[in-house]
């Protein structure tokens, strides 16, 4: 496990939602998968999180996500959180990937809330504690209602909190007012995700990032966070605004596609899109350059 690990910071304060590189015929390219972890860790993110949906998850089998993890570990788990991206609107299915996960040698896993069928909250906190009874790893819940159609109340949220393996939360949540009340009453580690939110979150109390943008600015996001928890906030309100066209750019669309198009940019491993994925438009890529260079990243 990488020594960023603490009681506080579970997973790190860094860590990138990593896309899945493919080949030009669509199949897993795992040595491209190395190779991104690699770069991602060098760049200075503490973990990275295979498998989300970011890594196109809908799309991949069981047996390329458990390919997948093994790879990542392989190139960065000596040095970096690998957390494994289990969760799905199937309970059951859901633990069998987290066994999976754990069987390869995964660090954590993230779990998103059961999306489509919309469950209630019993059925939230019952689908949550199932999958985290399954494995001894560490679970990070992970909160998007815009995608799951769902939120997870903060009473939940506390109550889930009470399970010794549910250690943080990643926040997509969009709504800083319940953040803090959640952030205060369950004493989860809080982790931003929505970039545009990083900097809001952090002074609600949460302890870092699970970032898309990582993919292209983690020095930037790591200074961020540094400077903040130093208490140079001026620092901190400098790069957050420098950062606002590249959080802006990256989200015109949907968040694989432009960080596929800007790794392709940069010349690292990204690939194809499987679908229902689409490429970027040359319209909407020739945006993108425009938005990452007006936030000083270098194509």
């Amino acid at each position: 496990m990488a020594p960023t690990s603490t009681p506080q910071t579970p997973f790190g304060r860094v860590l990138t939602a990593m896309v899945t590189p493919f080949t030009a015929d669509g199949a897993l390219d795992l040595d491209g998968a190395q190779r991104l972890a690699a770069h991602l860790v060098d760049a200075g993110n503490d973990g990275l999180v295979i498998n989300g949906t970011t890594g196109e998850s809908p799309t991949t089998s069981d047996a390329e996500k458990a390919d997948l993890v093994r790879a990542v570990l392989e190139a960065v788990g000596d040095r970096a959180h690998v957390v494994a991206g289990v969760g799905t609107n199937d309970t059951h299915h859901s633990m069998e990937l987290a066994r999976a996960a754990e069987r390869t040698g995964a660090h954590g896993l993230l779990v998103v809330t059961p999306y489509y069928n919309k469950p209630p909250q019993e059925g939230l906190y019952r689908h949550f504690t199932a999958v985290a009874d399954t494995t001894g790893l560490p679970v990070m819940l992970y909160d998007i209602p815009g995608r799951s159609g769902v939120p997870i109340s903060t009473e939940t949220l506390v109550r889930l909190a009470e399970h010794p393996r549910i250690v943080a939360n990643k926040d997509a949540k969009g709504d800083l007012g319940r953040a803090s009340w959640a952030i205060a009453r369950s004493g989860l580690a809080w982790y931003s995700g929505d970039d545009m939110l990083n900097l809001p979150l952090l002074s609600v109390g949460a302890v870092g990032f699970v970032s898309v943008v990582g993919h292209v600015v983690t020095p930037e996001l790591r200074a961020l966070v540094e400077a903040y928890t130093s208490g140079d906030v001026q620092k901190a309100t400098e790069i957050h605004q420098q950062l606002l066209a590249v959080y802006t750019g990256m989200f015109r669309t949907q968040g694989v596609m432009t960080t596929k198009a800007a790794l392709a940019l940069q010349g690292l491993p990204a690939g194809p899109l499987r679908a229902p994925m689409v490429e970027c438009a040359p319209e909407e890529i020739e945006q993108l350059k425009i938005d990452l260079a007006a936030g000083g990243v270098q194509l």
